[in-house]
């Protein structure tokens, strides 16, 4: 392939842009690159910035009109070859207004496709870029066809191109009665203002007008047509393709996110040596219910942390949803694969958070000591983890709007935290608020790892204080059960939050639309009160 390059450069042939794209695409295939991308990027003029960030409100990125030229690549990268496009010069200037229809003037000749695009008034240069024009007043039509040809029609009315005056210019005043006067040309007959539907009824009696009449009024032949030129389906690829890709995109996003990950894990491990310095095993004894205390403390403290953990989905899944909304228009892919492409690869991310914290924690502090009941405490942090990512991504997902969600999320986490069972115990809970308490997943977890702990051998010591074993008085002192098939139970109920919090997830992405921006303007009715008032 390089060798044929360099003797297409040594004697300058210019080759077809299909076949040149072709060969580059057969003598890559199999490697993880995309012709396609490369190719949209050198017709847009964007392969010199194809490795700068596009850029928001907090990082400087690409100009205006490259952010332009982006959009429609994002388009023009797919099967798509016919756009319709309103006033796309509008916040640009003259030369990016016209470096961006060059662009797209090449997407047209190169890959045959069809754009229609309005302008108002474009400057000359921009002008000559288009191959057709349609100039429309009134609500006529008063030219379709050829761009060389329009200035031969006018003249034809008896109006000519003052020197000097741009083409777009002259279209929009010829038409009207105020302008139409100056450009008068035909000195065989006093100037008598020809009306729109005048001008309109001359170009349908025109050559070029009868040409566009007798072509539009052929119906397509459908036997020349191919049986897969529509499409049948609603996505390009099925059903394991799309979920495939989805999961290899969602791997390319978290390596390059590995910093915020790799982050959160070791704040994980640091967090959970801290708490190792407080609840050290060297001052806790399990021998009375006020070290039993303690140790429902720090049980209560890592079920927190765990749930605090997952808060930094929901700026992620907030940064991602205009991308998300753009693509599912667009049928790049359904709501469904891309949620569970992204839940699937959470589950690695809980484990290992569970993991580190219960390695770390476990037996420093002293639980339980029995193996099977750490590996019970990594699959319930592990469930309270998967949860938490589910609320959070739910929230993101139904307010689409980082504040509100914010403000959400906080009002869940006061509610569920409070209602836990822990800092208020089902015995001190209102009957009116009850709900809550068997509302909040925290109650079930609380439970699962308080039964998990003190149904230990080493907590069925006699209390010297009162009546039953030290581990029982301290789960019934907080209102919590000694049985424990609790634990089973807690951690069923949470991973059916998780599930029903990603259905939520899923249901939210696939039917709600993203929040539109409202304006403020003003009517000018302010200045006529005011003079009322004054009056």
């Amino acid at each position: 392939m390089k060798y044929a390059m360099e003797r297409e450069n040594g004697k300058s042939l210019d080759t077809s842009p299909e076949i040149d794209a072709f060969m580059k695409a057969s003598s890559i295939r199999g490697q993880k690159h995309s012709i396609s991308t490369d190719y949209v990027l050198k017709i847009l003029g964007l392969d010199t910035c194809a490795d700068a960030l596009v850029g928001d409100y907090m990082v400087r990125g690409i100009s205006g009109g490259q952010k332009k030229r982006v959009t429609t690549g994002e388009m023009i990268v797919g099967p798509r070859k016919t756009f319709f496009m309103d006033e796309i010069s509008t916040g640009l200037d003259s030369s990016t207004t016209y470096w961006t229809v060059k662009c797209l003037g090449n997407f047209v000749h190169m890959r045959q496709g069809i754009v229609l695009m309005a302008l108002l008034q474009p400057p000359p240069e921009t002008f000559e870029l288009f191959d057709d024009i349609i100039l429309l007043s009134e609500g006529y039509v008063v030219y379709e066809g050829p761009r060389t040809e329009v200035l031969p029609f006018f003249e034809s009315l008896g109006f000519q191109l003052p020197p000097r005056k741009g083409v777009a210019d002259f279209l929009q005043e010829v038409t009207s009665r105020k302008d139409q006067a100056q450009y008068w040309a035909d000195d065989s007959k006093p100037y008598v203002y020809i009306s729109v539907p005048e001008i309109a009824q001359a170009f349908k009696d025109s050559a070029i007008g009868r040409f566009v009449s007798s072509a539009i009024s052929v119906q397509f032949d459908k036997a020349k047509g191919h049986p897969e030129a529509l499409s049948r389906t609603k996505y390009a690829a099925p059903r394991w393709e799309l979920l495939k890709t989805c999961f290899q995109r969602e791997i390319l996003l978290m390596k390059r996110h590995q910093f915020l990950y790799v982050f959160r894990t070791c704040q994980v491990a640091v967090v959970g040596f801290v708490t190792c310095t407080i609840f050290t095993r060297l001052r806790l004894h399990p021998e009375s219910e006020i070290e039993g205390n303690l140790y429902l403390s720090c049980l209560f403290f890592g079920l927190v942390h765990m749930i605090f953990n997952g808060i930094s989905e929901l700026p992620l899944l907030m940064f991602r949803l205009p991308v998300f909304y753009k693509q599912r228009d667009n049928m790049f892919h359904p709501a469904w694969a891309w949620s569970l492409a992204s839940f699937l690869l959470r589950v690695p991310y809980s484990i290992i958070e569970s993991v580190i914290w219960s390695a770390v924690v476990y037996y420093s502090v002293g639980f339980a000591p029995e193996i099977w009941r750490f590996f019970r405490y990594v699959l319930l942090l592990f469930s309270v983890h998967q949860m938490a990512l589910g609320m959070f991504r739910t929230l993101a997902s139904v307010a689409r709007d980082m504040v509100v969600a914010t403000t959400f999320a906080s009002v869940c986490l006061l509610i569920i935290i409070s209602s836990g069972g822990f800092i208020i115990p089902k015995a001190m809970v209102k009957p009116w608020w009850a709900w809550a308490f068997w509302v909040s997943p925290l109650t079930y977890a609380q439970r699962a790892i308080s039964v998990n702990e003190f149904g230990a051998d080493r907590w069925m010591k006699s209390s010297t204080t009162g009546n039953g074993t030290v581990g029982d008085n301290v789960l019934k002192n907080h209102s919590l059960p000694t049985d424990d098939r609790w634990y089973w139970l807690g951690v069923g109920v949470l991973l059916t939050y998780a599930l029903f919090l990603n259905v939520v997830v899923t249901l939210a992405l696939a039917f709600l639309h993203p929040l539109k921006k409202h304006q403020a303007t003003h009517t000018g009715d302010d200045s006529s009160d005011e003079i009322d008032k004054n009056g």
